[in-house]
């Protein structure tokens, strides 16, 4: 009669949840208060073009099937973002951030660090958003590398894709699209550029960011929205 395997130990399941930190950034955290899986947004957001091997960065080919996964697991209650990201490719993070921004999962967001570029759409993606007082965002118009075409086309391309990020910040935050896009335009904030470095104040002043706050006061938001949703659940 063969023998069943031994079920595995504390120390082998701590083991595994330590190599899928250390491979993934991810983290599952179960708690009687609700499940809740940590995703890490970090670096730069790479895109279709793979970026130098020395650069941290977020594959959202690897962030996407995650998200999913999260939507569709009945085991986990919430999703807790982090976010310390210089931006990167738009078109990657915005489908990360609509992704986000769909789901009926709760999430919260919390700014560390930095929130720059397209880390601006990614941080209001989720239901809540915190960020630490002394984290940044920057708030600048689109940037392209390689050969641009010097004709009306390219600039006119240039403001639809512009005005995605503009339409998506408005409807997923307090701030309005016309003050989204002052911000985004401003000449007298950044030396040599176009565009504004907000601290977390202002952040939150504007209506960018919902709350100011750190590690605890994003877990405890993101405990009473799955306390909410569980309500909801059993009427």
């Amino acid at each position: 009669m063969a023998e069943e395997p031994a079920k595995s130990t504390q120390t082998e399941i701590e083991e595994e949840e330590r190599n899928k930190i250390i491979k993934t950034g991810t983290v599952d955290i179960k708690n009687p208060k609700g499940n809740i899986h940590c995703l890490n947004i970090i670096g730069q957001i790479e895109g279709h073009m793979i970026l130098p091997p020395q650069n941290k960065t977020t594959k959202y080919e690897h962030v996407l099937p995650q998200l999913v996964a999260v939507e569709e697991d009945p085991e986990i209650d919430g999703l807790l973002v982090l976010l310390n990201t210089v931006g990167g490719d738009v078109e990657a993070g915005l489908a990360i951030a609509e992704m986000i921004a769909s789901m009926k999962t709760p999430t919260v967001s919390l700014v560390l660090g930095g929130g720059h570029s397209i880390g601006v759409p990614l941080a209001v993606s989720a239901k809540r958003s915190f960020i630490v007082p002394t984290a940044t965002m920057t708030v600048h118009p689109l940037r392209m590398s390689g050969v641009i075409i010097g004709v009306m086309q390219t600039f006119a391309y240039f403001e639809k894709m512009q005005e995605r990020i503009v339409e998506f910040v408005a409807d997923n935050s307090r701030i309005s699209a016309d003050n989204f896009r002052r911000l985004m335009l401003a000449t007298d904030e950044i030396a040599n550029d176009v565009g504004t470095i907000m601290f977390a104040k202002n952040a939150v002043e504007c209506g960018l960011i919902d709350n100011m706050g750190g590690l605890w006061q994003s877990l405890e938001c993101l405990y009473e929205m799955i306390a909410e949703t569980k309500k909801e659940v059993k009427k």
